[in-house]
C-alpha cells in the first residue's frame, strides 16, 4: 500500500481568486513546488482532489478546466514535481445547470474523489494526509479514513469550528518542508 498527500487546489496550490479557469488567473502559492518535491521524495504520491463547480455554473467547461489542469501539471513537471492524479467534481446541488446539478457522492465534504484514488492507487489512508483549506476538505479526509488532516490558512477565512476539524493548522503549504519528516 502507498501513501498519498491529497491537495486541495483552490487556495493550496493556487491563490483562490475564484473560479480559476485559465493560466493567466493561476498564481502559485509561495513554496508549493518545494513543499509538493517534499513530499513526493518522503514516497508520498500527489493527488489533487477539488471542487470545480464553476464547470456546473457554467462559468468554464470540462475542456478549459482539463487545458488547466494540463498547464498546471507541466508547471509542476518543470520544478521536478509529478502529480500521481487530479479528481475533481463540477457538481452542485442546487447552484449548477443540469446535468451538474446534482446532490453527488464526489463533491466535497462527501469522500468519494477520495475513496476513487485510494482505490485505484491502493492507497492506505492511514498514512496519507490531506492538505486543505476548508473545513469540506477536512469533512471528506475525515469520511475517507485519512490519517492526518492539514488545514492551510493560505486560501480561506477559518472560525475556529473550522480549525478544530483539522489535526494541524499551517499558515500554508510550504509548512510541509519542515512539519512533514516521515
Amino acid at each position: 500500500m502507498q501513501k498519498a498527500a491529497f491537495l486541495d487546489r483552490d487556495g493550496v496550490i493556487n491563490v483562490d481568486h475564484g473560479y480559476v479557469s485559465e493560466p493567466s488567473q493561476f498564481e502559485f502559492i509561495d513554496g508549493v513546488f518545494d513543499a509538493c518535491r517534499h513530499l513526493q521524495q518522503l514516497g508520498y504520491l500527489l493527488i489533487v482532489v477539488t471542487n470545480q463547480s464553476g464547470i456546473g455554473r457554467g462559468y468554464y467547461n470540462e475542456q478549459q478546466f482539463h487545458e488547466l489542469t494540463d498547464w498546471m501539471k507541466a508547471q509542476f513537471e518543470a520544478h521536478g514535481v509529478t502529480l500521481t492524479d487530479v479528481f475533481f467534481c463540477p457538481h452542485h446541488p442546487v447552484n449548477a445547470k443540469p446535468p451538474y446539478q446534482i446532490d453527488c457522492d464526489c463533491r466535497k465534504p462527501a469522500p468519494g474523489m477520495l475513496l476513487e484514488a485510494i482505490h485505484k492507487y491502493q492507497i492506505d489512508p492511514n498514512q496519507s494526509l490531506m492538505l486543505g483549506d476548508k473545513k469540506a476538505d477536512m469533512q471528506a479526509a475525515k469520511a475517507a479514513g485519512v490519517g492526518r488532516k492539514v488545514l492551510v490558512l493560505s486560501g480561506q477565512s477559518l472560525t475556529a469550528e473550522d480549525q478544530a476539524s483539522a489535526d494541524e493548522v499551517w499558515p500554508s503549504i510550504q509548512a510541509a518542508l519542515e512539519l512533514v519528516t516521515n
